[in-house]
């Protein structure tokens, strides 16, 4: 995934555009507890996208969001 791809969150259908690649951190209390310790976790690959039913970008974890393939 780069900049200027478009993307769809997983769990939506909604189309977005990436405008930027960062890296964050994550606290997922799901698989890691309600107890927040950020020096047990790693920055991982975030896209800032563009969505059109926001007013702004979000940041949004690579393994949340799929390419659309713009072939189509």
């Amino acid at each position: 995934m780069k900049v200027g791809d478009l993307v769809k969150h997983r769990d939506a259908d909604r189309t977005g555009l990436v405008v930027e690649m960062t890296q964050k951190k994550v606290w997922r209390s799901n698989l890691l507890g309600s107890r927040v310790d950020w020096d047990k976790v790693q920055p991982e690959p975030h896209a800032v996208v563009l969505w059109s039913h926001n007013d702004g970008t979000l940041e949004i974890p690579l393994e949340e969001l799929e390419s659309v393939d713009e072939s189509r």
